[in-house]
């Protein structure tokens, strides 16, 4: 008997996957470049076709569900171009991988486990267990959701804008609204000068779905299963917990500061200025309507405590972005728990793990050194000031499209920077650096040493 030899024996090559962080960059880049030539085209436009850096910077802000913009929707886009407008929204809102799985189960391939984990990351989930059900119920959760909201904005708004007009706006806003994107097609019209209508009705449709779509896929799901499961998740928690906290300090901060004499809201009734606050203070974590008007005359004080929401932003797994109020609440933990003299950080009866401590600081300290060097930027690029800069930065970086009337000065370069950081702020403060980043394991071990800090 003949045996081959050990040089003839050919074993079966295996196609290196990407890894999962550069899986969702390469994504979303594709999603974009689609979204750009999309709009490029005539008939999306209402007189001359938009040109690449406008169907970019619209394309960027809308997958990344931000609402800043260089064109005017009402005015600039066709009903096609509003309509693909708001596809690229909802794709950017429930995420491109939703949109991935949900194609494959229509054209009846197979879901890869590597798919199932890019998909786990993508909604910020731990563990893939049953991932492709979850996806299911998700989408119909989000259609069902944006449903009723358009439903009530439609009753709202037909007296006024009429019953076809009403339909189309009603859904628009109510997905806008619901994936915190902050796209809205009354600013240009004259009626309405400032953007969204800022009725108490409307705010509080809009806010309701502001509010829902900011608290992430893991709440909403437990949310609805509450009355099976009869409670809640260390996670859930401590996220309704942040964000109600975040609510009430953020609308009594803008409340404080905007009903001084000559402020934005002091003309405005008490109670009107309370419902304008508590608006302000839900759209700022990353929806980007602005209820105060106009927005860009908000005081300082008022500036830096929405720079600080914005930068917070919505819960992981969310519509929304910023640093996530569970990074918040870890950080704040560890403050804690370093302050008590604490090995970890200690809440409701469990441990923190240490690792998800140094993943907060991690994510803290790289969007830091991201926001305060894209502001340098703009600001040796652009004849601005500090205040107009780093709010127009950490509104991209948060995925929230509120803007000082900065937006329309941006020049290219600036547009590049601030699609930049929508790009970033979608995927997440450590996607970028972990797609880009060749880790190994670590195979020595080095002796500690101490260094002075503090």
């Amino acid at each position: 008997m003949i045996y081959p030899s050990r040089t003839s024996v050919r074993m079966p090559s295996r196609r290196r996957q990407a890894p999962i962080a550069l899986r969702l960059v390469i994504g979303l880049a594709l999603l974009i470049t689609i979204g750009t030539l999309t709009l490029m085209l005539p008939w999306m436009a209402t007189s001359e076709p938009l040109t690449w850096n406008e169907a970019l910077f619209t394309a960027v802000s809308a997958l990344s569900v931000t609402g800043l913009s260089i064109i005017t929707p009402v005015s600039d886009l066709s009903l096609a171009g509003k309509i693909v407008l708001l596809a690229l929204i909802q794709t950017g809102g429930v995420g491109f991988m939703v949109v991935a799985v949900i194609a494959f189960q229509l054209l009846g391939r197979r879901v890869s486990l590597t798919d199932r984990l890019a998909l786990t990351d993508s909604m910020g989930l731990l563990v893939p267990g049953a991932i492709v059900q979850l996806v299911r119920r998700v989408l119909l959760t989000v259609v069902l959701i944006e449903a009723v909201g358009a439903g009530f904005l439609w009753i709202h708004w037909h007296n006024e804008l009429g019953t076809q007009r009403a339909l189309l706006y009603a859904l628009f806003h109510a997905v806008s609204a619901f994936c915190n994107a902050g796209f809205d097609l009354f600013s240009g019209l004259p009626q309405y000068p400032y953007g969204i209508p800022n009725d108490s009705v409307t705010l509080a449709i809009l806010g309701a779905l502001i509010f829902l779509g900011g608290l992430g896929i893991p709440v909403l799901a437990e949310l609805l299963a509450f009355w099976r499961a009869r409670t809640f998740s260390l996670h859930t928690r401590i996220t309704l917990v942040v964000v109600v906290v975040l609510v009430l300090v953020g609308a009594l901060g803008l409340f404080l500061a905007e009903r001084q004499p000559g402020r934005v809201i002091a003309s405005e009734p008490l109670h009107r200025q309370a419902i304008l606050a508590i608006f302000q203070s839900i759209s700022t974590r990353t929806a980007g309507f602005g209820g105060l008007q106009p927005f860009s005359a908000l005081s300082p004080a008022s500036q830096i405590l929405t720079i600080t929401l914005m930068f917070i932003g919505c819960a992981p797994a969310s519509m929304g972005g910023g640093i996530t109020t569970g990074t918040f609440a870890v950080l704040m933990l560890a403050v804690g728990a370093y302050a008590r003299g604490l090995p970890s950080p200690q809440i409701g009866g469990r441990t923190l793990a240490p690792q998800t401590v140094r993943k907060a600081a991690a994510i803290l300290t790289v969007s830091l050194l991201v926001v305060l060097l894209a502001t340098w930027l703009i600001l040796i690029t652009h004849d601005a000031s500090l205040d107009e800069a780093l709010f127009e930065v950490a509104s991209a970086f948060a995925t929230c499209g509120l803007s000082l009337a900065f937006t329309g000065k941006l020049n290219l370069f600036g547009q590049l920077i601030i699609c930049i950081m929508m790009f970033w702020g979608r995927l997440g403060a450590l996607t970028l650096v972990l797609a880009l980043a060749n880790q190994r394991p670590q195979l020595v071990a080095y002796p500690e040493e101490q260094v002075l800090i503090g």
